[in-house]
């Protein structure tokens, strides 16, 4: 039985791939960048999270707990994972933490999920 998937190309267009080859190799860092972004936005929670501070700059854990109805605790990880991933900063004002976009990310965040 015939596998429907499998290539049969008659000619191998040398130009093509050497082009495509030469073009991932020159956009390899970007490409890095961005899958990187996308393992961190893969998940729901975050992805709100990301979402909410386009809208509203600054937020505390307190505030993403009851506005996702979640507890602090998981909040945190995910704080935590985006502040790693680069994605968040954040500034301690008296005994409260707040987080915002990381300027330098806000450009591509917006693009990507504000279209």
């Amino acid at each position: 039985m015939k596998d429907e998937n499998s290539c049969c190309r008659i000619s191998v267009d040398s130009t093509l791939i050497e082009d495509a080859k030469a073009c991932l190799e020159k956009n390899e860092g970007e490409l890095l960048i961005q899958a990187k972004i996308f393992s961190l936005l893969g998940n729901d929670v975050r992805l709100k999270i990301i979402r909410l501070f386009l809208e509203f700059e600054r937020m505390c854990v307190c505030d993403l707990a009851d506005i996702l109805a979640m507890k602090q605790s998981p909040i945190s990880q995910h704080l935590r994972k985006l502040k790693d991933g680069g994605l968040l900063l954040n500034k301690r004002e008296g005994m409260t933490i707040f987080y915002f976009i990381n300027p330098r990310q806000e450009e591509r965040l917006e693009r990507l999920i504000k279209g």
